[in-house]
């Protein structure tokens, strides 16, 4: 997986805050922290959020003891476990301490700290960038419909299909070894509302060795033409490809075989 992108370090973490506060307005504005989330039908909110606060108290556990190993994920707390009740203010200070932890621990760390990863990129700048991602797409789950800045959707985008690459090519996935063999099949992502100066366009191709892809406009088999933030969301599994303002052009079935194919992140 490549490690090449143009967001910073320090952008990601300034990412991190301002999605743990949206999250947070979620906790705080009298929803139901019992009510089931759509897009992840075996959770609750409270569920949810508390998934999303032990990921980031377990990335700070990562990148503050510079872990050369993976360190399991049920020994760091505020997960689904005995310690969830308490309410929406409990919760909502748990939260803001698992975000302030993991943002000073990657600032102090800096980006190109060697540590511990579950992909090929083993430094403190792999983990900025999957818990930005990570808590931007979760908190889709959360509240929809939702924005989230140019910027940080289009590299979500770059990080996805590096993902799914990296899987493809060094794990016995079984799913996504099936996006192979497809030649001359293709995907183009395209934002239809971004400055041309932001690249917001994607052509994904399906061959014999596995997952290709690269910024630009180019004709696929199939096109997903949309908001930015509707495309990336789409293609995360967090809307339908009919959602708000989306567009199919072409073969349908093959961005329908995508996602069924991508479900290990």
């Amino acid at each position: 997986m490549g490690s090449g992108h143009d967001v910073t370090h320090d952008r990601y973490c300034d990412e991190i805050i301002h999605q743990v506060g949206q999250l947070r307005a979620v906790v705080t504005s009298g929803a139901d922290l019992s009510a089931t989330v759509p897009t992840c039908p075996d959770w609750s909110l409270e569920q949810l959020v508390r998934h999303r606060g032990g990921a980031l108290r377990w990335v700070d556990t990562i990148v503050r003891s510079r872990a050369q190993e993976g360190i399991e994920r049920e020994r760091v707390p505020l997960g689904e476990g005995p310690e969830a009740g308490g309410g929406a203010a409990a919760l909502d200070a748990c939260l803001v301490e698992a975000g302030d932890l993991v943002v000073g621990a990657l600032r102090e760390a800096g980006p190109d700290t060697e540590v511990w990863s579950w992909t090929g990129v083993a430094d403190t700048g792999f983990w900025a960038r999957r818990m930005t991602h990570e808590i931007t797409i979760h908190r889709a789950d959360a509240t929809l419909p939702y924005e989230v800045a140019p910027d940080i959707a289009a590299d979500a985008l770059d990080e996805w299909l590096q993902l799914v690459r990296w899987v493809q090519r060094n794990t016995s996935h079984r799913e996504a070894k099936e996006l192979c063999g497809s030649p001359g099949r293709s995907i183009h992502l395209h934002a239809t509302d971004t400055e041309p100066a932001v690249n917001a366009e994607w052509l994904v191709e399906l061959g014999e060795e596995g997952v290709a892809w690269r910024r630009g406009h180019e004709k696929a088999s199939v096109a997903l033409r949309g908001p930015l933030t509707s495309v990336l969301l789409a293609f995360y599994r967090r809307l339908p490809l009919d959602g708000p303002g989306l567009e199919v052009l072409g073969e349908r079935e093959l961005l329908e075989f995508w996602p069924q194919r991508t479900t290990f992140g």
